[in-house]
């Protein structure tokens, strides 16, 4: 990991890179080419980021929630 790198970001990196390799190998053959890769890869980063930040906003606000009981 990078000095320049936060934990949430790295946590980011990780999971859009498993998503892209489960994505990869899940599609046919003759579908793969560096477009595919590429959209992939985009799509991968974008997904990842935003279930993260949905968790994370959830999970905070349920935090509230019980705080205040």
């Amino acid at each position: 990991m990078d000095k320049k790198t936060t934990v949430l970001e790295q946590i980011i990196i990780d999971v859009a890179t498993d998503l892209y390799n489960k994505w990869v190998k899940a599609m046919p053959e003759e579908e793969k080419n560096e477009e595919a890769f590429r959209a992939l890869a985009a799509n991968s980063h974008e997904v990842a980021f935003f279930v993260i930040q949905n968790f994370m906003n959830r999970f905070n606000q349920a935090a509230e929630e019980l705080k205040d009981k």
